[in-house]
Formats: structure tokens, C-alpha cells, sequence
């Protein structure tokens, strides 16, 4: 799926992912970490990429497909967070 939108925009996958979340909240901002200036320009470049309702829709109804297992927060910090 994020193959298919990422051909169709030019763009890359991360691109797409990042478009994805600051399409989310105007408060939700992503913070990509990088040690390569490549990646940090294809990163910025998740920018100017944007996404239609539709193309979210489906993002988002792939994403809720996805089976989450595993703690989220090690054991010392769930009681920081109520987990």
C-alpha cells in the first residue's frame, strides 16, 4: 500500500510515512532521527508530500490490520505512564 501511493506521488515510502502522521493532529509533529545528509533531505522531503482523504483513508485502514503484541514501555517505566 505505501509502495503503491509512494510510486504514484514520487515520492519514497518513508515520505509517505511521514506525510501520513503530520497529516494526523497540526500538533503531532514526527521526528525522524538520521546520521546519513541523504536521508535527512529525503526526510524534509516528506513535506511537500500530500496526501488526499482517500489515500489517508486506506493508510489508516491498512494500519488498523496490523496486530500490535508486546509491551509498549519496559517495566520500570509502564508505572511512569498508567500502562
Amino acid at each position: 500500500m505505501i509502495k503503491k501511493i509512494a510510486e504514484r506521488k514520487s515520492a519514497t515510502p518513508a515520505q509517505i510515512a511521514l506525510a501520513w502522521v503530520l497529516a494526523q493532529k497540526p500538533w503531532i509533529v514526527p521526528i525522524p532521527g538520521t546520521r546519513k545528509l541523504e536521508r535527512l533531505e529525503e526526510n524534509l522531503g516528506g513535506v511537500d508530500v500530500e496526501l488526499t482523504h482517500e489515500e489517508l483513508s486506506h493508510l489508516n485502514d491498512a494500519l488498523s490490520k496490523i496486530e500490535v503484541s508486546g509491551d509498549r514501555y519496559p517495566a520500570e517505566y509502564a508505572n511512569r505512564v498508567g500502562k
